[in-house]
């Protein structure tokens, strides 16, 4: 096992750099055999270093060193060493002038980290610690530089050719090259440099900010793909507007660009004035792409331009404190999408997503606070807990400060940080600073890792007509942390009288009533709220719009959770007693599966189901929402062991019952939003196609032929790509004649667009029919599918193995085995994207004995590969050594 690389960096053991760099001169060569890297650094000592006379240390990885000179004094080969991807250079003075000359080999870097290529493309990705597979540099992000970058290349097959900042010359060259050079008058971190070289259209808009500046605006795609930019342009321009009017902040360059490529590691990078998306996160067409779609890429688009304030303009001392930018933006860009569309259906999407990955995170051997303590390898925390839970904590600070303070503390956050490398105590104390309130309690919600558990229990004394709330708070052991203090949990509640109402709430000791909804604030291990004035027992709304990331423990029956799904004022609520009484009816059928007894459910459920679907006054957006059962692993999470059989037989089982019961009512939702109007992505029109498909998804399993028949006119008629993907997931889980023929059809029609063959590949993947693992080896061998691409990987691989439990789970261990071939194969090709596909088998202790050993043997024959990277490495061995929480 090669563990030479895989030491535990440690927060505590940050030291200021020695050496700072001022200024970054880089020349790039690119050629087919080699491309040739010339960077000049500007080098001065760091008056805050604490060492005296430390040599200079530059990290390298995989670079071919052909010159080296300090001060244009070329440096022999025993002036310097370099070895364990560090250069290093003894004796230097305080304020020196380096250069070095590197080549690198673009086309061979599978794992798509520093300078690579993209079919003809040449692009970077540089966060974390992509820029020293580039040239030589302190790769840290506190060391921040101005940059200026020349690019030469072939004109005819790169005649674009971008980095940041603005371009400051053009000029043609002999031998049909030419040379375009870029300047950055912002200082920022390496991990935030760009290039990109192609042969490339862009779609150009301009705007004009607040102050009257002028912005030109560019996304760049591939030749076929110009149509394809529209949405991702208006989105763009949306964000730059919400953002000055929100949180004050204006564009600062001439440009700001965005390049789209197909291979690649996440979603996008905010790289200054010049983004790099995954494709999937810009190109869309109403027949290429799904509702979600178009809302991912709103999201995403503004999610990176933020960061030109929270991340570029203020970014991150160290990369423990990742969630410094990436917690704030994301907080940022979910109210920016809740601003442009449902916010509730917004807040119900943001929290289905931490309920499912995060808090299961949080359960697992990978838990670790927003604020890591150390880590192997950093890229394997770019987290749902740094990112997700990172937001919730920025909004737990918004709702207790309040808009109107939480607004003074962004801008002083911006004022005072501006140009800096900062930590997230720096972040907290402008909260602080700005409402003169104490947040040093409300700081574990960054040093303790763990989802905080809250049990609230309710007493009404008629007597003196008044109501108790008694809340217990606690947080399970994460590893190496058992023994937690409490949590500052801000608490949003309201009491509902018997229609409905909200009740004005008076606390004891308060002589008048104030609003009707107000926020608890929880600091103790235990703590008594008793309001007055109330007339009749109340049913409590608690943990409104999900006002803190932790699990809610309240003895709501039935009746009291039909009553909130139907007359809760708080859409989040409405969603959550929905939700929690589906969660219940399906678990008591996961029971008696296990009990061997026969199957029924209540007939009040059914009544509620189909009171709610009938409600034709309700928001279509919510009431899908309502609507949509829990998902398998949701269930499975509540259990002490996860019984895979029995979860997936209970809610087939429940799905059936409900399209047998309701099929008319289903038929007639179905017909009633079957609109023939020109496709848009208004709030409206995408709640009633998300309301008429889930109703044709209920249908389905009915496996009818008439239905069937319905299914596959819809796929054939449909001009959306949303509607054709909801009748093709359907068929595609279902046995009938009319399967193979959508799929045929489907691939035969789509077989030349990488993106819109990922959801063919991801619905097969995803299919809960016998035969589905073989179908999905079988699918590797497509002309389509590529083990080099991040999104084919995702699509096939990953969907699979994190979404298809029943299959996955495979009592033989098949499914296990298949992973850990794929994660293996990728490791020696994108280690990065290998690591996350591991984790999918991360919590393989919540199962039953049988498939433990099997996952368990899977993690062994991983450690047990002596080349192993250590961002796998991590995973497999992290995950066989925990033990507390599961």
């Amino acid at each position: 096992m090669r563990t030479d690389n895989a030491k535990t960096i440690y927060l505590k053991d940050y030291l200021p750099p020695d050496y700072l760099i001022e200024h970054v001169d880089l020349a790039f060569d690119l050629r087919d055999e080699v491309t040739q890297v010339v960077s000049r650094l500007q080098v001065k000592k760091n008056p805050a270093s604490q060492r005296d006379n430390p040599p200079l240390q530059l990290d390298g990885e995989g670079l071919t060193l052909i010159e080296l000179s300090l001060d244009d004094r070329q440096l022999q080969a025993d002036a310097y060493r370099y070895e364990s991807a560090t250069l290093t250079i003894p004796d230097v003075p305080e304020r020196f002038s380096l250069l070095t000359r590197v080549e690198i080999r673009p086309q061979d870097n599978t794992a798509l980290e520093g300078l690579y290529q993209s079919g003809n493309m040449y692009c970077t990705q540089c966060e974390a610690e992509g820029f020293r597979r580039i040239t030589f540099f302190p790769d840290r992000p506190d060391i921040m530089s101005g940059f200026t970058s020349r690019i030469t290349a072939d004109k005819t097959r790169y005649p674009v050719l971008l980095s940041n900042g603005n371009c400051t010359d053009e000029r043609d060259l002999p031998d049909g090259r030419h040379q375009v050079t870029w300047h950055d008058p912002f200082p920022k971190p390496c991990y935030l440099f760009a290039l990109v070289a192609g042969d490339l259209r862009f779609q150009q808009d301009s705007y004009t900010t607040l102050s009257g500046r002028e912005v030109d605006l560019h996304i760049y795609v591939e030749p076929e793909n110009i149509d394809k930019c529209d949405h991702a342009m208006r989105s763009l321009k949306h964000a730059m507007a919400w953002d000055e009017q929100q949180y004050g902040r204006e564009y600062d360059l001439d440009i700001f660009m965005i390049v789209a490529v197909n291979d690649f590691n996440m979603g996008a990078m905010e790289n200054k004035g010049l983004n790099i998306f995954n494709s999937k996160y810009v190109l869309a067409r109403p027949d290429t792409a799904t509702d979600q779609d178009f809302q991912g890429i709103e999201g995403v688009i503004a999610h990176e331009y933020f960061h030109n304030w929270t991340g570029n303009r203020i970014t991150c001392r160290d990369w423990f404190q990742l969630s410094l930018k990436e917690g704030l933006t994301v907080f940022r860009d979910q109210e920016f999408s809740a601003d442009m569309g449902s916010s509730g259906v917004k807040r119900i999407e943001d929290v289905r997503l931490l309920r499912s990955h995060q808090f299961a995170e949080d359960a697992g051997p990978m838990a670790h606070p927003v604020r890591p303590d150390s880590y192997m390898e950093i890229n394997n925390f770019y987290t749902v807990t740094v990112y997700e839970k990172g937001a919730e904590v920025v909004r737990m600070q918004a709702n207790l400060l309040g808009p109107e303070h939480y607004r003074k503390a962004t801008d002083l956050y911006f004022e005072r940080h501006d140009g800096q490398a900062v930590t997230t105590e720096d972040f907290v104390k402008c909260m602080e600073d700005a409402s003169r309130r104490d947040l040093g309690q409300f700081r574990h919600w960054y040093q303790q890792a763990g989802t905080p558990e809250i049990r609230v229990e309710a007493d009404y004394d008629a007597s003196s007509n008044s109501y108790h709330l008694d809340f217990h708070q606690s947080c399970p052991s994460t590893p190496g942390l058992s023994n937690k203090q409490p949590f500052h949990i801000p608490v949003v509640i309201a009491l509902l009288d018997e229609a409905g109402n909200e009740l004005p709430l008076q606390l004891e000791g308060e002589s008048v009533p104030t609003n009707t909804q107000r926020v608890l604030e929880l600091t103790a291990p235990a703590q008594r709220f008793t309001f007055t004035g109330i007339a009749k027992p109340p049913v409590p709304s608690l943990l409104r719009g999900f006002s803190a990331p932790v699990k809610l423990d309240f003895d709501y029956s039935d009746r009291e959770l039909m009553f909130l799904m139907a007359r809760d004022t708080d859409d989040f609520n409405r969603w959550d007693a929905a939700n929690t009484l589906s969660q219940r009816t399906l678990l008591d059928l996961v029971s008696s599966i296990q009990a061997g007894k026969p199957l029924s459910i209540d007939v009040g459920y059914v009544e509620a189901f189909a009171k709610a679907l009938n409600d034709g006054q309700a928001d279509k957006a919510l009431l899908a929402e309502v609507l949509s059962l829990p998902a398998e692993s949701t269930l499975g999470d509540q259990m002490a062991e996860v019984d895979v059989e029995a979860i997936h037989q209970a809610r087939e089982w429940l799905k059936h019952e409900l399209a047998t019961r309701l099929r008319e009512d289903l038929l007639r939702v179905y017909s009633t939003h079957c609109q023939s109007a020109d496709y848009d992505i208004e709030h409206v029109s995408i709640a009633r196609r998300s309301l008429k498909n889930l109703a044709l998804n209920l249908l389905m399993q009915l496996n009818d032929p008439d239905i069937n028949e319905l299914c596959m006119n819809q796929f054939q008629a449909a001009s959306n790509m949303t509607d054709v993907m909801a009748a093709l997931s359907a068929l595609a889980n279902t046995d009938c004649p009319q399967r193979d023929e959508a799929l045929a059809a489907f691939e035969a029609k789509w077989r030349n667009d990488p993106l819109v063959m990922d959801k063919w590949f991801a619905v097969q993947a995803n299919a809960k029919l016998p035969g589905t693992l073989r179908q999905v080896k079988s699918l590797m061998t497509h002309p389509a599918f590529s083990l080099r691409n991040p999104n084919k990987v995702r699509s096939l691989v990953g969907v699979f193995c994190s979404a298809n439990l029943i299959h996955f789970h495979a009592a033989d261990g098949s499914g296990y085995e298949f992973l850990t071939d794929h994660v293996l194969a990728l490791d020696a090709l994108n280690p990065q994207i290998a690591a996350r596909m591991l984790r999918i088998m991360s919590r393989w202790r919540r199962y039953d004995a049988n498939r433990q050993a099997l996952m368990k043997a899977q993690f062994e024959r991983v450690l047990a590969k002596s080349d192993v990277s250590k961002d796998v490495f991590e995973i497999a061995s992290k995950s066989l050594a925990e033990t507390t929480t599961e």
